[in-house]
C-alpha cells in the first residue's frame, strides 16, 4: 500500500516522517501520504494515532491487505494506541452455514467499544465495511453489566441469556454458552478471552470470577463484568416478529413452506442466518454509524477498484443462489 489518503480536503502535502507524520487537523481536510516501503505504514499510522490521540480507521482494499497491515501494526502498537480487529464472517455471500461462534464474539466486542474509543488503530478491508451491520441501539439493548452485590433471580437471568441468543449447556466451553448449578452461574461472554462464575448468596451476587474452563481453576477476581448478546441478531419475541413480518413483505409464496422461516419462529438459528440480519431490523447501520466523529480514516489507492470488483462477485453469487428454490 504505496498511498493512502483522509477522504474528507487541504492541498496535497508530503509525509516528512514516519515519526513525525502530517494528518489533517479536521474532518475537511485531506493529506497524501505516499514512497511508504515496507512497514513505514503501519509505524505512520501508529504515530499518528499516538500524535493526535483520536481513533484512526484504515480501509484497505482487500482482507490480504488488511491482515498483513495489522502484523505491521501490532508490531509498533502499545497499550497507549490499542489495535481493534473487526473480523469479516468468512463465509461467502449468501452461504448456507454461520460463521464461528470466535469471529461473532470479536465483532460484537469491537462494536461495543468503537463508539467511545479515545484512540486507536481500526483496520478494515473495503468488502467488510460495505457490509451492513446492527444498529448500535440493539447491541446496547442486549448488553448486562453485573457487579458485586447485585441482585439477580436466576430465572430471569436465564431467560435473558436464551433471549439474547446464549446456549445453556452442561459445562461452559465456548463463547455464548451459559451453565446453572444451584447457586453458581457460569457464563462465557462474547467478547472475553475467558469464561466467568458468579457465585450467588441468596439473591445477590456475592463473587465474580474468570476462570479457566480446561482446569476449573480461578483465573482472577472481579468486581463487574460486562455480558454482549450473543448473536448480531435478536432472536427473541420481537426479533421474530419482526424477522416473520418482514420474510412475508419481502418473499412471495407460503412461507411456512420455508425451512428458515419455520426455525425462526421456532426460536431456532437456521444455519446461515446471519445473511437474513436485515429481516430482524427495521434499519440496519454501517460501522460508520459505530465510529467516532473526530477519526481520522485512511483510505488505500486500491480501494474503489476492489470494491467494484467485491460488489461485482457478489452478484455473480446472488445470480447462482436466487433461483434455488
Amino acid at each position: 500500500m504505496s498511498e493512502a489518503q483522509n477522504v474528507t480536503g487541504i492541498e496535497p502535502g508530503l509525509l516528512q516522517s514516519v515519526f513525525a507524520p502530517v494528518y489533517p487537523q479536521t474532518n475537511k481536510q485531506t493529506q497524501y501520504w505516499g514512497k511508504l516501503y515496507g512497514h513505514s505504514l503501519a509505524l505512520a499510522l501508529v504515530e499518528t494515532a499516538r500524535k493526535a490521540q483520536r481513533p484512526v480507521v484504515v480501509i484497505t482494499g482487500s482482507a490480504t491487505q488488511a491482515h498483513q497491515l495489522e502484523s505491521a501494526i501490532d508490531f509498533f502498537a502499545s497499550e497507549n494506541v490499542p489495535l481493534l480487529h473487526f473480523p469479516d464472517w468468512e463465509t461467502l455471500s449468501y452461504d448456507i452455514f454461520s460463521p464461528h461462534q470466535d469471529i461473532i464474539s470479536e465483532r460484537l466486542n469491537s462494536l461495543s467499544k468503537l463508539p467511545d474509543l479515545q484512540t486507536g488503530i481500526l483496520v478494515l478491508p473495503i468488502q467488510t465495511l460495505a457490509q451492513r451491520i446492527a444498529p448500535r441501539a440493539y447491541i446496547n439493548a442486549h448488553s448486562l453489566v453485573m457487579d458485586v452485590g447485585d441482585t439477580l433471580s436466576l430465572d430471569d437471568i436465564r431467560v435473558r441469556f436464551e433471549q439474547s441468543g446464549y446456549q445453556c449447556v452442561s459445562s461452559v466451553m465456548e463463547h455464548g454458552e451459559f451453565a446453572v448449578r444451584g447457586s453458581i452461574l457460569d457464563v462465557f461472554p462474547m467478547g472475553s478471552q475467558t469464561p466467568f462464575r458468579i457465585e450467588l448468596f441468596d439473591d445477590e451476587i456475592e463473587n465474580i470470577r474468570s476462570f479457566d474452563p480446561e482446569t476449573q481453576r480461578t483465573i482472577k477476581k472481579l468486581d463487574n463484568i460486562q455480558l454482549l448478546p450473543a448473536r448480531e441478531f435478536p432472536l427473541d419475541k420481537e426479533g421474530i416478529k419482526q424477522f416473520r413480518q418482514a420474510f412475508r413483505a419481502r418473499f412471495e409464496g407460503e412461507s411456512q413452506n420455508c425451512n428458515i422461516y419455520r426455525d425462526i419462529s421456532n426460536g431456532l438459528a437456521s444455519p446461515g442466518i446471519e445473511y437474513y440480519l436485515p429481516l430482524f431490523f427495521e434499519q440496519t447501520e454501517t460501522l460508520f454509524n459505530y465510529i467516532p466523529d473526530n477519526c481520522i480514516l485512511v483510505s488505500d489507492k486500491t480501494m474503489q477498484e476492489q470494491n467494484a470488483i467485491f460488489w461485482e462477485e457478489l452478484n455473480e453469487r446472488y445470480e447462482a443462489r436466487c433461483h434455488d428454490i
